[in-house]
């Protein structure tokens, strides 16, 4: 599969690297930071008021010294769509004084197999 050679096409070639289907829907999550809590809140607010369909979670990320609103769409990890999304959250993100800070997905979402699930008991073949 290709992938265009910039940032989002790199991070696709991960996580197809990575065994992930990109074919399906993943929780998907856009970072947006602001350099000042009200900014952030203003809006996050805005977020919730125009009922986007995401989950949305505001924090103070300490790494980057920034307020951040965590935005995860459940989507097809598809180039365009995504380029599409974060061009639309920069914009919104510029009339609260923040931008965009990138996307990323957590590589075990619902219905992955792992050796942490809740379901697994272990016996004395276990190697963990």
């Amino acid at each position: 599969m290709q992938f265009p050679d910039d940032d989002n096409g790199q991070m696709l070639k991960a996580m197809a690297d990575a065994g992930m289907d990109l074919s399906q829907s993943l929780d998907i999550d856009f970072f947006l930071v602001f350099e000042d809590r009200r900014d952030a809140e203003s809006a996050l607010e805005d977020l919730t008021a125009n009922d986007e369909s995401g989950e949305l979670e505001l924090q103070f990320n300490e790494e980057v010294e920034k307020w951040e609103i965590i935005a995860t769409f459940n989507m097809v990890p598809e180039y365009n769509a995504i380029l599409a999304k974060e061009t639309a959250l920069n914009s919104f993100a510029a009339e609260f004084d923040g931008m965009t800070d990138g996307w990323g997905v957590m590589q075990h979402q619902e219905g992955d197999e792992f050796a942490g699930d809740d379901e697994h008991e272990c016996d004395e073949h276990c190697h963990h």
